[in-house]
């Protein structure tokens, strides 16, 4: 039987495994979590009690947090684009730039939404003026660390541009790239052209009105 991966399309973190599944053609079966899918979320929290999502279950195995699932995949299902190189050198920038874009444009975006949500001790404004501030710093490492850059750790496409897309395309939804970040603008239009994105973009569409700080007419 092909892997199980448990999520929701809207989710960016789904959408990241999302994005490598599809670049690598590789055969899966997605268990989607919501009220219509009870026998999904129940399998999901016996599978994992963290309650987090994606989680992709293999037989018996489970494996939580979308960066090690993609890394996963690629040692149990190698496909034909490889998503960690295998030069130690690139795979650390790949691997620092995923993280770059987790932890400094994603993190800001869930900060934004969940003080929407009442899900944390802050109010609405704050939080998205907080994450205005934070997202402006990295907007502005980024738009030099892509510099010359055709993907986000060089001239191939890998696991940094899986994080990468879910993770610019939001944030542009929650504080604007400045017009004169050209190169990062530029690189989210490559991320948002590329058919893997592109697919998962879509199947997310419907979903749109559900997000907490409205979500603008484009895209």
């Amino acid at each position: 039987m092909p892997p199980a991966l448990y999520g929701h399309p809207f989710s960016s973190y789904t959408q990241k495994v999302l994005i490598a599944l599809y670049e690598t053609a590789t055969p899966f079966e997605f268990r989607q979590i919501g009220p219509e899918t009870p026998e999904h979320a129940a399998e999901w929290q016996r599978r994992w009690p963290m309650g987090k999502f994606p989680l992709l279950a293999d037989g018996a195995r489970n494996v939580a947090e979308a960066s090690l699932i993609i890394e996963y995949l690629q040692q149990a299902y190698p496909g034909p684009v490889r998503m960690i190189p295998e030069d130690r050198e690139a795979a650390l920038e790949v691997r620092f730039m995923d993280r770059c874009f987790d932890l400094y444009v994603m993190d800001p975006v869930q900060l934004a939404v969940s003080s929407k949500l009442g899900q944390i001790p802050m109010a609405p404004e704050d939080g998205r003026k907080l994450a205005g501030e934070r997202l402006s710093r990295a907007y502005a490492w980024l738009d030099t660390a892509l510099a010359g850059r055709t993907w986000a750790a060089g001239e191939d496409y890998t696991l940094a541009d899986c994080a990468a897309s879910p993770a610019l395309f939001y944030a542009d939804w929650v504080h604007p790239i400045p017009e004169h970040y050209t190169t990062l603008r530029a690189y989210r239009a490559r991320l948002l052209a590329r058919p893997s994105f592109a697919r998962a973009v879509d199947e997310a569409r419907s979903f749109r009105p559900f997000f907490p700080l409205g979500a603008p007419d484009r895209d």
